[in-house]
């Protein structure tokens, strides 16, 4: 885990999730600035950024995490962050925070439930254009599941 303090945002995110992953290229964008960081969760640095919010590897199998300003965001509110920093009229989707949790988060377990069934599972790698890599940190899979990141150029 590199030493580095978390006030960026970074958002751990499962790289096996054709769903997420899409989610993870989609922000990037329309996000205001560059200054979203992303880890993989079975990644050594998801695994531990987890850990140091409380969160098990059993929870990421769940949720993605937000991290920002040192606290870890969940479910929709993990995603309600993530609009926040898009441009407009992307960012518009805050809006649904209007919505009380529990029906935001019952909607997001729905679909987290179902979302390798729906959206299928990706079967080799993260794909990362060259321009964005620094911003994955150590996105590469659990041991031994042949999964992890590359550039479109091969790399």
């Amino acid at each position: 885990m590199p030493a580095q303090p978390e006030t960026r945002a970074i958002v751990v995110f499962d790289t096996d999730c054709v769903l997420c992953s899409g989610m993870v290229r989609f922000v990037l964008a329309p996000e205001r600035g560059p200054d979203l960081h992303f880890a993989g969760a079975w990644s050594a640095t998801g695994r531990a950024l987890a850990e140091r919010h409380g969160f098990t590897q059993a929870d990421l199998n769940d949720t993605f995490l937000v991290i920002r300003d040192g606290r870890a965001l969940t479910r929709s509110d993990a995603g309600l962050a993530l609009a926040r920093r898009l441009r407009r009229p992307w960012c518009w989707l805050a809006g649904l925070g209007l919505v009380p949790r529990p029906i935001r988060d019952g909607v997001y377990d729905l679909v987290a439930r179902h979302r390798y069934r729906w959206f299928g599972r990706r079967p080799s790698c993260v794909v990362v254009e060259p321009r964005h890599r620094h911003r994955f940190l150590d996105v590469d899979a659990r041991p031994g599941a042949g999964r992890g990141w590359r550039g479109l150029d091969g790399v």
